[in-house]
């Protein structure tokens, strides 16, 4: 019965270890990546070689973590893209594309169009300064397909989600 409860434990430590990829350390290579983060739900070639993969943790997580790969299959640099730094940096007229590649993939089940207005509407959910859970949300226009807006709401501004303390979310 130990046996099985110190394995069961194991598992769940290296399942904590690879949703961040905590211990993956510049020059790791790709494979070990890929081992301990799981295949990336989006990649892209870079002009020197590399690529940039996306790995969102979701569905409803409040993190995606973009790992850069040098040209030499070598980890360069993994960080969490779901915070106010990389929204700051989304601005109108940036393509879908674009937005991908800075902060990752929209929760699927939360992109909306707006035949009305012409509008697509993308939403991640993440932590704000505060440490509480927050939408944030790219309005996209429709025809072109290029940013209009962004905006970000915390959770307990906006019904059903602002019930109860939510804070415990946030940090962990």
């Amino acid at each position: 019965m130990k046996g099985v409860a110190a394995a069961g434990a194991a598992l769940l430590l290296a399942g904590c270890a690879a949703y961040g990829g905590y211990g993956l350390q510049p020059g790791a290579r790709l494979e070990d990546v890929e081992r301990i983060m799981g295949p990336p739900a989006m990649r892209w070639p870079e002009a020197d070689g590399g690529q940039l993969l996306a790995y969102p943790r979701g569905p409803s997580g409040v993190h995606t973590f973009m790992v850069r790969i040098g040209g030499d299959a070598t980890l360069v640099s993994l960080e969490n893209v779901l915070d106010p730094k990389h929204f700051g940096r989304i601005h109108e007229g940036m393509t879908q594309e674009e937005v991908l590649r800075m902060i990752g993939p929209p929760a699927p089940q939360w992109t909306v169009y707006f035949a009305a207005r012409d509008e697509l509407v993308w939403e991640w959910r993440y932590c704000d300064d505060w440490s509480e859970p927050a939408r944030f949300n790219v309005l996209f226009d429709g025809t072109s397909g290029k940013v209009r807006t962004t905006m970000s709401v915390a959770e307990r501004m906006s019904v059903p989600f602002g019930h109860g303390n939510r804070r415990d979310w946030c940090s962990r």
